[in-house]
């Protein structure tokens, strides 16, 4: 896979000193370099407990980027999934502790452990205060003698900083830490292994299916399971973090473990919330991402039982820019359309006939998304066959209300429909083709005039012609050999679809934003779609 990075063995310091570059001046580095990686605040005086986490670098923004005010003090940095050394660990401590202490807080991992614990225990024989909590809110693995630490994690440094923060002591701020730990539990699943720089990446996880319970360093979880849906796998999620939880309130924290796009973040937050689990879920954090796995496509959730207390520690301001907040989990508020927008539904007739029609050709494009996205990958992004897929479902939903009976209000329905439901160009275009064909049919045209009406109005609006590598090319000559027949049309409609791949500028659409060299050779998926339907139109007629 490629990545964009010089060389692995630069990697995490080249990545630090990028990130220090937009710190605002809030933070630095001590001079250590390769060898001490340590990002730390400059605003710090040592009149509080100073916090002090970290451990292997592919897990941003953890944890440099939690340093500041109400969060971190320090983070100690190792190379890519290892454990930073004794050294750096003491660096941190002896940069950042004074009179009031230092607490580590350390993920339940063998390196972990023992570097921070070792470097603990040389700093106290400088003589200074230090406390070290280990986080072990991995619940993926049940019959393991040590779980793991995850992104649980994140809420003992926000809880323990806040404390810090408003100049609570030592033993206080590990106790706070130590109630956090209890009561986090956390589960992970991804539909990809991580790429490693450097390493051949691990194709561990088949295709169709997810890995449940996975480490953040990639490692193997309790399962691999079919997936189906968003929904199924936060169901499954939900399913194992259940008996771990009380009734609540809990706050969750959805982390993205650094390849799932804020899209598919957002639909797992709706499906949390709508989980067997939801009800015991008051505020998020997130989804965002906050421990990640360098590129791994996939999701944690975190769950902590929070008093009034932890909900106020969790929701005082932090400096750092990575933490999204804490906020309260409420209902989807729906406002009514504006005066103008609100649909105007058509008065419904019965044609069984015109119903079994509809639906069909609706199958046909629904059937024809994924050879249609291809298509579409070669000149625009991707999506053609998906908008009109999209639209053909909304439009099957709509038949039993649709005038079917009436074949000039139904030109009109189903453009309107197509407006609410059919996103891009594509969509607008296709709306305006159905209401000019019902105002033509309204008018007395005859099916071919009305929409022979349609795509002059679509062409008037739209500005495109035959040879534009557009639909038109598909379109327009099958309307003009309609009344020819519809065997005619259809082959008309698969030559202007044919001719489009031999078109080395398209002159309207998307594709005019390709060079001519990433078009040759492949048709325009909107062609293609026409040339599809009226094929389907003249069979149907045959077969009839």
């Amino acid at each position: 896979m490629k990545q964009f990075i010089n060389s692995k063995d630069t990697l995490v310091t080249e990545a630090i000193d990028g990130a220090l570059r937009m710190g605002g001046g809030r933070l630095a580095r001590l001079d250590g370099y390769p060898h001490i990686k340590v990002v730390l605040r400059t605003d710090w005086d040592k009149s509080r407990v100073a916090l002090v986490s970290g451990g292997g670098s592919g897990h941003e923004p953890s944890h440099a980027g939690f340093v500041g005010q109400g969060m971190l003090t320090a983070a100690v940095c190792g190379d890519v999934f290892a454990s930073p050394s004794v050294d750096a660990v003491l660096a941190a401590i002896l940069a950042v502790t004074g009179k009031a202490g230092c607490l580590l807080i350390v993920k339940n991992y063998t390196g972990d452990r023992l570097n921070f614990g070792l470097a603990a225990e040389r700093a106290r024989a400088f003589g200074l205060d230090v406390s070290m909590v280990v986080v072990d809110d991995d619940i993926a693995l049940p019959d393991t003698p040590q779980a793991r630490g995850v992104a649980g994690t994140l809420f003992v440094h926000k809880i323990a900083g806040a404390l810090a923060d408003q100049g609570a002591d030592l033993a206080a701020v590990t106790a706070a830490a130590k109630k956090a730990i209890a009561g986090v539990v956390s589960i992970g699943m991804s539909l990809d292994t991580c790429t490693v720089p450097g390493s051949p990446k691990q194709d561990r996880i088949a295709s169709g299916k997810a890995e449940l319970g996975l480490g953040i360093h990639g490692e193997p979880g309790i399962e691999q399971v079919d997936f189906t849906t968003a929904a199924e796998a936060m169901r499954m999620v939900a399913e194992r973090l259940a008996p771990k939880i009380g009734p609540g309130p809990h706050v969750a924290l959805l982390n993205n473990l650094g390849g799932a796009m804020p899209l598919e973040m957002a639909v797992l937050a709706e499906e949390l919330i709508r989980s067997p689990i939801g009800d015991r879920i008051r505020w998020m954090v997130g989804p965002a991402p906050l421990m990640t796995s360098l590129d791994m496509q996939g999701f944690s959730v975190s769950l902590l039982p929070v008093g009034p207390a932890e909900e106020t520690l969790l929701q005082a301001p932090v400096a750092p820019w990575a933490w999204p907040g804490c906020r309260s989990v409420g209902p989807v508020q729906v406002l009514p359309l504006p005066d103008g927008l609100t649909p105007i539904q058509p008065m419904p007739s019965k044609n069984p006939a015109m119903a079994r029609f509809l639906t069909e050709c609706c199958q046909v494009m629904i059937g024809a998304e994924a050879a249609l996205n291809d298509l579409d990958a070669h000149a625009g992004d991707g999506d053609t066959g998906s908008t009109l897929a999209t639209a053909a479902r909304a439009l099957t939903k709509a038949v039993d209300r649709l005038p079917l009976a009436d074949l000039t209000q139904l030109y009109r329905a189903i453009g309107l429909e197509l407006s609410q439901t059919m996103g891009g160009s594509s969509g607008v275009l296709l709306a305006i083709f159905f209401a000019a064909a019902g105002d033509a049919s309204a008018n007395g045209a005859n099916p071919i005039g009305a929409l022979r009406a349609g795509l002059d109005r679509v062409q008037q609006v739209g500005g495109a012609r035959v040879g534009d590598r557009t639909m038109i090319d598909a379109l327009s000559p099958a309307l003009d050999a309609l009344s020819a027949g519809l065997d005619q049309a259809a082959e008309a409609a698969r030559a202007g679809a044919e001719a489009t791949a031999a078109m080395r500028r398209a002159k309207a659409g998307r594709a005019s934003y390709i060079a001519a060299e990433q078009l040759v050779g492949h048709k325009d998926p909107g062609a293609e779609a026409v040339a599809r339907l009226f094929e389907f139109v003249a069979r149907h007629h045959q077969e009839a």
